[in-house]
């Protein structure tokens, strides 16, 4: 008799560790189904920086009212994924907002001809997005929703259209969402989540280059894969690229990895947004405060980067005593930075900033001053030279004007001396050096 309740126990125990999930109920064990983690594991095939939605960039009326937004009111987005798979699942995020987000309904689709930025999907291709089993669901203020895993096989870089419902909206006007999207969304009154065609009568009041609450989609990938993710500001945001043409510099590098069979693996995550800083926060939380939500509690991180600076730089008094004192701080953080990245054995890799001085006779640049100069020559000497950073990826060089280093050659400018242009994010993405990824594949020391 006492031998069979040591026997009962121990099943009920090897059960629980081998099972995962026991119901106690009727004496019954019950087991969840869930992917085989040594069959795969989840990774970004794509992700946004959420923000904090300035008033200008919230939806026009009378999708934004005094005390709430996007009322009874239908989404559809597009974004692009990264690497394919058979298994998606979406994460959405009410981090900024200061009320419950309560999504009624979320369904996700191919949109017409595989275009970015199209209020149109192929309705055979829709499915509806479940969050624990429900419909719908409501995320409390600062906090994050993961769909339950969905059926669907995407190709690499292809276009997905997403499409939530609100009935209530959210009763704030502090909501969440990434400004810079360089991609045209859309919205409607009523549940549209199943329509082939949403009712776009006013596209001054029905669309903006804007993605709302929509934050990652995660994809389930073989085990060898892993994820690229870049902190970054807005030449990594995109800004000077084309609206829903998807040419910003991660997007271009996206394709040319896509080519290769040693790097096809390798997803890409771009949490950048334009105005971000690293030391003090700008368009966005500051990149000390955000490299844990926006690298580190992201799954299957292979590699980290970060390219910033220059919002720091720029922004801080041009004297000498004071652009002395944002070298020292940036220092101090770059360290900072690649210690946490590596205490999970994450590499960190590094690109130089880029050149942002202009002719005398631009007035358009304000960053542009000698002081400023110096720091960043400083700034990137460190870069280069300190071997902190587990690879150093030389942007500077790629688009720096020989005859004129501090400014951008001119056919890498888009016009403000500042952001390069699309030939200018094409050069970067051809210039990466890619055997980067091959050479810490195996991850970083976590001791350094």
């Amino acid at each position: 008799m006492i031998a069979s309740r040591y026997l009962s126990v121990l099943v009920g125990f090897l059960a629980f560790f081998v099972l995962g999930e026991v119901a106690v109920a009727d004496g019954i064990v019950k087991r969840t189904i869930r992917p085989n983690p040594s069959n795969g594991r989840w990774i970004d095939t794509w992700a946004t920086m959420p923000q904090l939605t300035e008033p200008a960039n919230l939806p026009p009326a009378p999708f934004n009212q005094s005390g709430a937004v996007f009322v009874n009111s239908t989404i559809r987005q597009t974004i692009r994924v990264s690497v394919g798979a058979s298994q998606i699942r979406l994460k959405i995020s009410n981090a900024f907002g200061v009320t419950n987000l309560p999504i009624t309904a979320v369904t996700i689709a191919l949109p017409i001809n595989q275009t970015a930025g199209v209020y149109q999907i192929q309705t055979s291709t829709l499915q509806k997005v479940t969050f624990s089993g429900s419909d719908s669901i409501s995320i409390p203020n600062g906090a994050l929703a993961v769909s339950d895993p969905l059926n669907f096989k995407v190709k690499p870089e292809s276009i997905l259209a997403i499409t939530i419902y609100l009935q209530d909206g959210q009763t704030t006007n502090s909501i969440t969402s990434h400004p810079g999207s360089r991609t045209n969304s859309y919205w409607q009154y009523g549940n549209a989540v199943n329509t082939a065609e949403l009712a776009i009568t006013n596209t001054a009041t029905q669309t903006a280059a804007h993605w709302y609450f929509i934050s990652a989609l995660e994809a389930w990938v073989p085990p060898s894969y892993g994820s690229l993710v870049i902190i970054g500001d807005s030449i990594t945001d995109g800004r000077g690229s084309d609206t829903n043409k998807n040419n910003r510099w991660p997007d271009l590098l996206l394709n040319r990895l896509q080519k290769s069979p040693i790097t096809n693996r390798i997803g890409v995550a771009n949490l950048a947004a334009g105005g971000n800083r690293i030391l003090a926060d700008g368009l966005g939380p500051n990149a000390l405060g955000r490299i844990d939500r926006d690298l580190l509690a992201h799954p299957g991180v292979k590699y980290g980067m970060i390219f910033e600076g220059v919002n720091d730089i720029g922004t801080a008094d041009s004297t000498s005593a004071v652009q002395d004192a944002v070298y020292t701080a940036l220092i101090q953080a770059y360290k900072q930075i690649v210690t946490r990245v590596h205490s999970f054995g994450i590499p960190m890799f590094a690109a130089t900033i880029t050149p942002f001085s202009a002719p005398s006779n631009f007035t358009g640049q304000p960053y542009s001053t000698p002081e400023r100069e110096v720091t960043r020559q400083k700034v990137n000497k460190f870069i280069r030279q300190s071997g902190i950073f587990d690879a150093v990826v030389d942007f500077d060089k790629m688009l720096a004007d020989p005859k004129v280093p501090s400014q951008l050659a001119a056919e890498y400018n888009s016009g403000d001396y500042l952001h390069p242009s699309v030939k200018g994010y094409q050069r970067i993405a051809d210039l990466f050096p890619v055997g980067v990824f091959g050479a810490w594949e195996g991850g970083a020391d976590e001791f350094v």
